[in-house]
């Protein structure tokens, strides 16, 4: 058997090209070589000698991963190539390399790839007498269509051109549920004005409110035809791209038969055209007179055409619409798919596409089970696409409905949790390739469709198993958290300190902003100090032993200086947790009035202690005498006849901000023998060992008042005169007492300097020289 050594080498280099860049991926840790070869790799002119092929497919590679270590992701999707993805890469090296054939030569061969792989998927697909347009966008196809069925409906157009338009408009027909922008996209390409474009609605009283309304259509069409229009094509869905579900195309057949209008049918289920068993919807897509097909998601192939698959009887005409080509190189994008079938085979191909529908029916069974889920299929019995939400209902009850809700803006907050719900799973089982989507009447949902997703990742049954487990534990913490947003609201209503934010985007117990009581303050300067205490309060919420998250919530949210709380769990003690933030608040804001009450005091105390200190060594110099001043002298003078200063000591008073004798400190020190260390307060806010912070203590709850609420009724309990413990609060960067004592004779300086706090200067930091602060500074 003869071997092409070109096509030989062409293997074995895509061999070894997709090891090195497949064990890339697999590296932990890049070495020092590729980090210097990463960073050298900065666009620059070309080296002169040129590269081999290893350094380039290393400088491919690093491009490839540069941002792994980085970024970190944890539930990226890469899809799995394996030896089928490896065959359809080849084919796209095998074009180039057979596009240097002779003429001859690529005629016979393009012909012959061609021609199978048409004869293959009509096959397939049961599309009996079909011809075949291979493209890169999957709208190209519909777009070639498009000109075809107005190059064969418009006679002169070919000579005419768009000036036999004018005379009958056509009209191009879709659905509300037609992917969005496509309709926009076939106007752009065709010269159409937009009002060429008709969007038909859904059903909205009878059957699925994701199915095209054919009565209704049947009524746009008759109007357009009253009015001089044309009526050209149908879009219609077998898979809509939201909910997944499929058009009722035996009548819309019916309808363009008899207004001699073109069907193009387009949509994930038309995969299961493949299978033994086929629904009885899908099936009429077989009688269509196009559609397109997308295998490259559902067999897993990487860079693979879309295939469309229409039936016409010109050749002329549909080599004007540009559906075949004179040019032999373009025929040649059907290579890779080529090469791909052949590999797979009818059996693997079906088995794909079984095992994709398998899996939808899997998860379809066991979300029926589950409390709080609805599901939005079209046919319970056989439903490529699960869709399905979390509604704080208890029916498990498959319904398309729209959500009533028993509180304002429940809507939005169940499509937060949903968009939470599907961002958590797709974290947690990134194999399931579950993504979010957008529905009119359900709202937010998460979408599982393996035939989109399946083959790439590689899901099992084992993962939607998996799936399943994850959501059952993630449900409750959604009922919980839905339910207690209204305690959490009620409970910060209570507390005038604090301002409730009404975030409906916010998946959590919601948001809390901290306001300062002082109300003389401009609006600049009170937004400084509200940034202030709220992030310093964020700091203190995040340091405390407890299983919520406080974040400062969305990167680009309009909320901003506030305190985000996060998904809540059945034991959460919602009272518990506001009174906490409302008593760090409230002593954030404390201990910052009184750090600027006491620089102010301390400047103005400093000030009056220098003028005391110069006043008492004038009195001292007076007293003592000139010739006491001499050094010599003095000492003489001292040692004959001692001298006792009548100058006392001074201390200042940070509580009463005043200039106090230090004669009854002495007085006292000298009685006792010495200052007895003061015992460090007990902070009613310590908890048990192993004990987390806003847990309730079981159904009958806890057996002590929580130690927040304790600490934020300090001050109403001190007033009444019960004995309550203070709290503890942080350090001054000022001594609590700042000690002037004027040149005393040798005789009196071997008298200890340090002061025995008295009673008025023990009170500072109390509650009650708190309040009495706070109330001199209002007034």
């Amino acid at each position: 058997m003869m071997v092409d050594p070109t096509l030989a080498e062409m293997g074995k280099n895509l061999n070894e090209a997709m090891k090195i860049l497949e064990n890339g991926r697999k590296a932990s840790e890049p070495d020092a070589d590729r980090c210097q070869f990463s960073r050298s790799s900065i666009p620059g002119p070309l080296q002169g000698d040129g590269q081999d092929v290893a350094s380039i497919l290393q400088l491919v590679q690093n491009l490839m991963h540069e941002d792994e270590e980085e970024d970190k992701p944890s539930h990226r999707r890469m899809q799995n190539v394996g030896e089928q993805g490896h065959m359809a890469l080849l084919g796209h090296s095998l074009a180039a390399y057979i596009s240097v054939l002779d003429r001859e030569r690529l005629r016979k061969l393009i012909t012959r790839i061609a021609s199978d792989t048409t004869l293959w998927l009509c096959r397939l697909f049961r599309y009996e007498s079909g011809s075949a347009y291979y493209h890169e966008d999957d709208r190209e196809g519909l777009l070639k269509v498009c000109r075809l069925v107005i190059n064969a409906r418009y006679e002169d157009y070919s000579t005419e051109g768009y000036m036999v338009l004018n005379s009958r408009q056509p009209v191009i027909y879709q659905s509300t549920t037609c992917r969005p922008g496509l309709g926009q996209h076939l106007c752009s390409q065709l010269g159409l004005p937009l009002s060429s474009l008709c969007t038909v609605p859904c059903n909205t009283m009878f059957g699925s409110q994701h199915q095209m309304d054919v009565a209704l259509l049947d009524k746009l069409i008759k109007e357009d035809v009253e009015t001089g229009k044309l009526p050209l094509l149908l879009v219609a869905n077998a898979g809509t791209p939201g909910a997944g579900h499929t058009d009722k195309l035996g009548r819309l057949k019916e309808l363009c038969e008899q207004y001699g209008m073109w069907l193009h049918i387009e949509g994930v289920n038309l995969a299961t055209l493949a299978l033994g068993q086929v629904s009885s919807p899908v099936t009429a897509a077989t009688r269509s007179d196009s559609m397109t097909l997308t295998l490259g998601p559902w067999l897993g192939l990487p860079a693979v055409p879309a295939v469309t698959l229409y039936r016409h009887e010109d050749p002329a005409l549909s080599l004007a619409a540009g559906l075949t080509s004179s040019q032999p190189v373009e025929k040649l994008r059907a290579l890779p798919l080529w090469l791909s079938l052949q590999y797979l085979g009818h059996d693997g191909i079906v088995e794909k596409i079984r095992h994709a529908a398998e899996l939808s029916q899997q998860l379809l069974e066991k979300l029926k089970t589950l409390a709080s889920i609805k599901t939005s299929v079209e046919d319970e019995l056989n439903s490529p696409v699960v869709v399905f939400r979390f509604s704080q209902e208890t029916s498990a009850e498959s319904s398309g409905g729209s959500v009533e809700g028993y509180f304002a803006g429940e809507r939005e907050v169940l499509d937060t949790l949903n968009r939470w719900l599907c961002e958590r799973l797709a974290q947690l089982v990134p194999a399931s390739g579950v993504d979010m989507v957008e529905l009119e009447d359900e709202g937010t949902c998460v979408r599982f469709t393996p035939l989109l997703t399946a083959a790439a990742l590689g899901t099992q049954r084992c993962d939607v198993d998996l799936l399943v487990e994850r959501l059952t534990e993630l449900v409750p913490v959604l009922n919980c958290t839905l339910r207690l947003r209204l305690d959490f609201r009620e409970e910060v209503y209570r507390h005038s300190a604090l301002s409730y934010i009404e975030d409906l985007s916010w998946p959590g117990l919601g948001a809390v902003r901290y306001e300062p009581r002082i109300e003389k303050m401009n609006d600049r300067k009170r937004q400084l100090e509200v940034e202030k205490i709220n992030g310093e309060l964020l700091v203190k919420l995040g340091d405390l032993d407890a299983d919520l998250i406080f974040s400062t919530g969305p990167e680009f949210g309009p909320e901003k200086d506030c305190v985000f709380i996060g998904m809540a769990m059945e034991d959460l003690d919602v009272p518990e947790l506001v009174d906490t933030i409302a008593a760090l608040g409230r002593d954030i804001e404390e201990n910052g009035r009184l750090l600027e009450n006491m620089t102010e005091v301390v400047r103005k105390g400093i000030q009056e202690a220098e003028l005391q200190l110069q006043k008492d060594n004038q009195e001292k110099l007076m007293e003592e005498g000139v010739l006491r001043q001499i050094p010599l002298v003095g000492s003489v003078l001292n040692w004959f006849s001692p001298f006792q200063s009548t100058v006392k000591g001074r201390t200042f008073n940070l509580a009463a901000g005043s200039l106090d004798t230090t004669e009854p400190t002495y007085s006292m020190k000298a009685q006792t023998g010495g200052l007895a260390s003061p015992e460090t307060p007990t902070s009613s806010a310590k908890r048990l060992p192993g004990q987390r912070l806003f847990r309730r203590e079981g159904a009958g709850g806890s057996d002590s008042h929580s130690e927040t609420s304790s600490v934020g009724h300090a001050e109403d309990l001190s007033r009444e005169g019960v004995p309550q413990p203070s709290t503890p609060t942080p350090p001054s960067p000022v001594p609590d007492e700042v000690v002037s004592g004027a040149p005393e004779s040798p005789e009196t300086s071997q008298v200890p300097v340090e002061p025995e706090p008295t009673q008025e200067e023990s009170e500072v930091g109390t509650p009650e020289g708190e309040q009495s602060m706070e109330e001199e500074e209002r007034a």
